[in-house]
């Protein structure tokens, strides 16, 4: 698996989101790199890691993947489909983890009876999408992560920017950690995680719904939120600045490495 790292300081591991690449990271990894060490990780199949593939891609083997790239301890930080990887390490790999952030996640992403999250046939469609033109697929993709920000058409062209400088998944990469989003369902272990826990959301997200936030703070008592007013999916694109800073302020007050 492929990764890099800037600055010094505490460790910060990103993980990125289904279908992206570390790439998405970067201006946020240029800012917090002058407080701290931040890391960047490809996920197996995705951007510079393509040739790491795994055989059904699973949650346990994807997160052994990854820990064998973090070095030191560190505050893992997941986005989307990351973040389910983010708390599994959490939980699996509690002496690699001194904080866990998840930006825009869920436990469990699909609708499932009471449960709000991403209805079934929008899963579906992508699988099938895929089957007819990857590249489309993706394209579409990206238009949702910025669904719901102030500045739609400026989110969506700095997220294409910042992905497709690396190379696009296989088929068969997207199409099983698709199955990884559908399947999952860490719901009931939250409750389980010891670190120091925040959760960050757009108020806009498409994909994680406003009124999953309440049902997840209720599975973990122990952790913080902030909702971002302005942002969609990608909090970190539709309001850059005020993600840094409460992040960094979050870092300072929660755990013992440096802040601004």
């Amino acid at each position: 698996m492929k990764f890099s790292s800037q600055g010094h300081g505490q460790s910060l591991v990103f993980l990125h989101g289904w279908g992206l690449n570390a790439g998405i990271w970067q201006p946020v990894a240029q800012r917090l790199s002058q407080h701290f060490h931040v890391v960047t990780v490809d996920l197996p199949g995705f951007g510079n890691s393509v040739d790491c593939t795994v055989n059904n891609y699973d949650l346990k083997k994807v997160c052994s993947l990854v820990a064998e790239v973090i070095e030191q301890p560190s505050v893992i930080i997941g986005w989307s489909m990351g973040g389910l990887i983010a708390t599994e390490l959490a939980l699996s790999y509690p002496e690699k983890v001194t904080a866990l952030v998840t930006v825009a996640s869920s436990p469990m992403f699909v609708e499932r009876d009471q449960w709000h999250g991403i209805k079934a046939n929008v899963l579906a469609s992508f699988h099938r999408q895929l089957s007819d033109d990857v590249a489309k697929t993706i394209d579409g993709f990206l238009k949702i992560q910025a669904m719901g920000s102030p500045q739609l058409k400026h989110d969506i062209k700095q997220i294409r920017d910042l992905v497709m400088k690396q190379p696009m998944a296989t088929r068969d990469t997207l199409d099983q950690s698709l199955n990884l989003l559908s399947d999952c369902d860490l719901r009931q272990q939250l409750v389980n995680i010891q670190q120091p826990f925040l959760r960050l959301y757009g108020k806009n997200d498409s994909l994680v719904p406003r009124r999953a936030i309440a049902d997840i703070a209720k599975l973990a008592p122990q952790s913080q939120q902030h909702v971002f007013e302005q942002a969609s999916h990608a909090p970190f694109i539709s309001d850059f600045d005020n993600f840094c800073q409460t992040l960094i302020t979050w870092l300072g007050a929660n755990t013992s490495g440096n802040s601004a």
